[in-house]
């Protein structure tokens, strides 16, 4: 039986929207033992279900590394030293990433031989496939070491979630030639080499091509791709709602179309994909959207647990 840790009081929802993606995932998933950290009464009708631990207090989602750690009876404390206290496999928050992703780091620790844990997350690519991201901030300073460690460990992510035997990985820069970066490109270009399925280096453009299942970059320039694909899609989205309902004609247009547009945006409902994973730590850590609703809360479990089922963190603990 796995055991999977829950904040359920992180999130700007609310409780009922964790409480009810619980009850949901319960339903379909047998063999996984749900530990609920939050307000007594607020998860009653999970009483009997699952373990609660309880806890009233929520760090602020701007907190400190040492405001976090002072604030020992929140309950992303808590859900953290869960997992150490009652051996679970893994814990989930949709609260403060700081917060999360240093608690993490200090409490469950980092797996021996990792330098820097890396925020990994997927995103869709145009032949419906996705791509794996890594790091796309858990720092904002890399040395070229620690991109032999990402690819390694996202390489990993992708075989457990998407059954990639054996996947590509890039690493981004600014040309696809081997003398092209920065010297910290070319420094990471020479160690990559190493790594079983570099395929070299791969312009942003061509990130979400689908020709690559892993892309590594050093945290800083991954936070800012990470969030310009975010403001492209979001702007993309925004201009295309603005064209069909400009004219009579227009909106006639997009009925007409809705069918072959759906599929398109039921790859990019971030609500699919269940938030950012922090590898290289010792256990699978799973950052949800803060805004998560049901559905998105529902898929960082599921997206834990495969990973769990998986044996990810033993699997990097080997191959590093």
């Amino acid at each position: 039986m796995f055991k999977l840790v829950l904040d359920m009081m992180g999130g700007d929802n609310g409780v009922k929207t964790t409480v009810a993606a619980v009850s949901k995932f319960l339903e379909n998933v047998k063999d996984c033992e749900i530990i609920a950290v939050g307000d007594e009464k607020e998860l009653e009708s999970l009483k009997g279900k699952v373990t609660i631990v309880p806890s009233q207090s929520v760090v602020p989602m701007e907190c400190s590394v040492m405001q976090a750690m002072r604030q020992k009876d929140s309950s992303v404390f808590k859900a953290v030293s869960a997992v150490n206290e009652m051996k679970a496999d893994g814990v989930i928050s949709a609260g403060s990433t700081g917060a999360f992703l240093s608690l993490t780091t200090l409490i469950n620790k980092k797996i021996p031989g990792v330098e820097r844990p890396a925020l990994i997350t997927p995103f869709p690519c145009k032949n419906g496939k996705y791509v794996v991201l890594l790091d796309v901030g858990a720092s904002a300073e890399n040395k070229p070491e620690d991109m032999v460690q990402f690819a390694k460990m996202g390489s990993e992510y992708a075989k457990a979630v998407y059954g990639t035997k054996q996947p590509i990985v890039r690493l981004i820069c600014n040309g696809t030639e081997e003398g092209k970066g920065n010297n910290f490109s070319k420094d990471s270009y020479a160690l990559l080499k190493s790594v079983t399925g570099f395929a070299g280096y791969v312009e942003g453009r061509e990130a979400f091509s689908g020709e690559t299942d892993v892309v590594v970059m050093d945290g800083f320039t991954g936070n800012i791709m990470l969030k310009t694909a975010e403001g492209i899609a979001k702007m993309m989205g925004s201009m295309m709602k603005k064209s069909f309902t400009s004219s009579f004609s227009a909106k006639m247009g997009y009925l007409l179309s809705k069918k072959g547009f759906a599929p398109m945006l039921d790859m990019m409902n971030y609500k699919k994909v269940g938030g950012a994973l922090l590898l290289g730590v010792n256990t699978i850590a799973v950052k949800a959207h803060g805004n998560s609703d049901e559905e998105s809360f529902l898929s960082s479990m599921m997206v834990a647990y495969n990973l769990i089922k998986n044996g990810v963190v033993e699997k990097i603990k080997k191959n590093l």
